[in-house]
């Protein structure tokens, strides 16, 4: 892998913990594994901000992008660069760990499809892009915890509701700042609205019954993950995984009574406050 693929910018990330709508590296984990919570989204977030900047192309973009991947499968060297080395220490936790190296390598994937899909044309194309966008962060928080095999569906399911969530919250900022549209364009022509029709300051009856019918998928996805606490054994990560369920519940029912074009629908302070307290039930079981 040559210096000219991946280029002479170093990317790194502006974000922090209070760009998320959800616990990152929480003082629910355990402070052990704390570190390598930190490490994974950190890489998480430089590799987000690089699909995002308007410094590279999309064939640029992309090729950094499988550069970071070769470098957590141990395919290549990286180079001495701050956004390159986040893979390398990436790579250092996953060994470490022994959680599988795809927890990384499809956050990858996600986003050299954002490198250059700007369109989605079905439900099931979106669910297929959360599955590598989304399900691999909840798939690495159990793993790191060494949690069982049968928790990974019902993380799937809530890692896809929240990314949907997030679409439908940033809605009108992707299209303006990125002219990205993850809402499905069938769904729109279906109401007689349009894509540009989310431009506008507030939703048409049409887009609002668009953005009810992902909430409806939302809303089945999330059924699914109220199993997920049930099945974590570690007391930590249980009650972690089911302030996030609350959460998330919360939030799609928030974004079925106002409008994300009108304003950004964001959870509050006293929203974190109710989902501690109904997660609270979660904690007393043995672990």
């Amino acid at each position: 892998m040559t210096d000219s693929i991946w280029g002479t910018k170093d990317v790194t990330s502006a974000k922090g913990k209070s760009d998320e709508n959800f616990p990152v590296g929480s003082l629910l984990i355990a402070p052990r594994l704390r570190p390598y919570v930190h490490t994974y989204y950190n890489f998480a977030r430089v590799a987000d901000d690089m699909v995002d900047t308007t410094e590279l192309t999309p064939d640029q973009k992309i090729a950094r992008l499988k550069g970071m991947a070769g470098v957590i499968r141990g395919e290549i060297t990286a180079p001495q660069r701050a956004d390159a080395q986040t893979a390398v220490k990436l790579r250092d936790v996953l060994l470490k760990t022994g959680v599988p190296l795809d927890t990384a390598t499809d956050l990858l994937e996600a986003f050299c499809m954002d490198a250059e899909k700007t369109r989605y044309d079905s439900w099931d194309e979106l669910l297929h892009y959360c599955k590598y966008s989304a399900n691999p962060v909840g798939r690495f928080l159990l793993l790191l915890h060494g949690e069982a095999e049968e928790t990974l569906a019902p993380s799937d399911a809530l890692c896809s509701a929240l990314q949907i969530v997030n679409h439908l919250q940033d809605v009108a900022g992707d299209l303006k700042d990125l002219d990205r549209c993850y809402v499905p364009r069938p769904w729109l022509e279906e109401e007689g609205v349009c894509v540009d029709d989310l431009r506008l300051v507030r939703s048409k009856p049409g887009v609002r019954r668009v953005f009810n019918r992902m909430l409806d998928g939302v809303d089945s996805l999330n059924r699914q993950a109220r199993a997920l606490p049930h099945l974590i054994r570690d007391r930590r990560m249980r009650l972690e995984a089911a302030v996030i369920v609350e959460l998330c519940h919360i939030l799609a029912a928030r974004l079925r009574r106002q409008d994300p074009l009108l304003e950004r629908v964001a959870l509050t302070k006293t929203d974190g406050a109710k989902a501690l307290f109904r997660a609270l039930r979660y904690f007393p079981a043995a672990g």
